[in-house]
C-alpha cells in the first residue's frame, strides 16, 4: 500500500488533475472558484472546460449560493477557495442554503492549516474542520496524499449530499499506490501495532508513519490509522484500536479543539475510555514563516514530538 517517500505532491495539485479527469467523465460536473483558481488549481478545469467553470470573484458567499442553485437543477457543483475564506466567510450561506436543504454541493478548500506559512495567521485555517463538523448533513474529509485526493474526488462526485474536503498547499509524500481501494466513510489501518495507536489526518499521516518507524526502533509498536473522513468518523475502528492498544494519539494540522482530536475523544469517552493525547495546534493562532516546516516544528507537528508524546503516554498507560 505504501510507496517510496521520495515522491512529493501537494494535495491541491492532485485536486486540479482529478478535476480534469472527472470533467471528461461527467458532463454535469461544474466548478466554481473565488478568484484564486491558479492557487487552488481549479484553473486547470477552467482551461479544459470553460463553459462549466465560473470564477465568481472575491465573493465566497455568492459562490455558495450559486453552487446551491446549480445543485438544485441537478448539476454537481464543486466550489473552491482557500480554507481561510471558505467556510469562514460564508458559514451562513453554507448553513441556510446547502446544509439545511441537503443540496449536493461539494466544497473543496485548499491552503488548510499552517500550510500557507508565508501568508501568516490571517490565511492559516486552523478552525475549518470544527466549523464543518458542526454543520448537520455535511461529510468532512481530509485526504492524506495525492492518490487519496484523487480517490476522494471520485467518491464525492458519486455521493449525493454536501461534502467538505480539506486540502493542503504543502507538498507531502505519496503514501498509497494505484491499487488503493478508498472507502469514503471508513478509516484506513495503514500499519498495525499493539502498544498504542496514532490516528492522523491529511499531511500528518506521513508524519505519523515516520514516527511509528522511529518508535519501532525503540521497541514500541504503534498502529497508524489514516482517519481521512472525520465526519462521520469511523467509530468502530476507533473503538477497536482503543481496546487493542489501550492508548491513542491524534495528530492534525488543525486546532485540537473541534477537529480530529475532539472527534476521536468523543468516541472514546462514550465507548472505550483510554489514555489519550491530542497533537495539533494548542488553541493558538498561526504565525508567519518562510516555510511550512518551520511552523510544523514550532507547533509540534513533527515526528520527534509524536515520539516524545508517545513515550509519555505509555507511562500513563502503565
Amino acid at each position: 500500500m505504501r510507496r517510496s517517500r521520495g515522491t512529493m505532491i501537494s494535495t491541491r495539485d492532485a485536486y486540479g488533475d482529478a478535476l480534469v479527469e472527472l470533467g471528461a467523465i461527467n458532463e454535469d460536473l461544474v466548478v466554481l472558484d473565488g478568484d484564486v483558481s491558479t492557487s487552488t488549481r481549479t484553473s486547470l478545469f477552467g482551461e479544459k472546460y470553460p463553459k462549466r467553470f465560473f470564477n465568481v470573484g472575491i465573493a465566497e458567499q455568492n459562490m455558495i449560493a450559486i453552487a446551491a442553485g446549480l445543485a438544485a437543477v441537478k448539476k454537481i457543483p464543486i466550489a473552491s477557495s482557500f480554507a481561510c475564506f471558505c467556510p469562514s466567510r460564508c458559514v451562513d450561506q453554507i448553513k441556510q442554503i446547502v446544509a439545511q436543504l441537503k443540496l449536493n454541493v461539494k466544497i473543496v478548500s485548499t491552503h488548510c492549516g499552517l500550510s500557507a506559512a508565508a501568508d501568516g495567521a490571517s490565511h492559516q485555517a486552523i478552525e475549518d474542520i470544527a466549523i464543518m463538523r458542526a454543520m448537520p448533513n455535511f461529510t468532512v474529509t481530509v485526504p492524506a496524499d495525492a492518490l487519496e485526493t484523487n480517490r476522494t474526488l471520485r467518491s464525492i462526485v458519486s455521493y449525493d449530499g454536501p461534502v467538505y474536503v480539506r486540502l493542503s498547499r504543502a507538498e507531502s509524500p505519496v503514501i498509497f499506490d494505484e491499487g488503493y481501494n478508498y472507502p469514503l466513510d471508513k478509516g484506513v489501518l495503514i500499519s498495525d501495532g499493539s502498544n498504542l495507536t496514532l490516528v492522523a489526518a491529511g499531511t500528518m499521516v506521513s508524519v505519523a508513519l515516520d514516527a511509528a518507524d522511529t518508535l519501532k526502533e525503540r521497541g514500541i509498536s504503534a498502529r497508524v490509522i489514516d482517519m481521512h473522513t472525520i465526519k462521520p468518523i469511523d467509530k468502530k475502528l476507533v473503538i477497536e484500536s482503543a481496546n487493542d492498544t489501550g492508548a491513542i494519539i491524534t495528530v492534525e494540522d488543525h486546532s485540537i479543539i473541534g477537529g480530529l482530536g475532539s472527534a476521536v475523544a468523543e468516541v472514546l469517552v462514550e465507548n472505550a475510555p483510554v489514555p489519550m493525547t491530542r497533537i495539533g495546534i494548542q488553541d493558538l493562532f498561526g504565525e508567519s514563516a518562510r516555510h511550512y516546516s518551520e511552523l510544523r516544528s514550532k507547533f509540534g507537528l513533527t515526528e520527534e514530538h509524536i515520539v516524545q508524546e508517545a513515550e509519555r503516554l505509555l507511562k500513563r498507560k502503565a
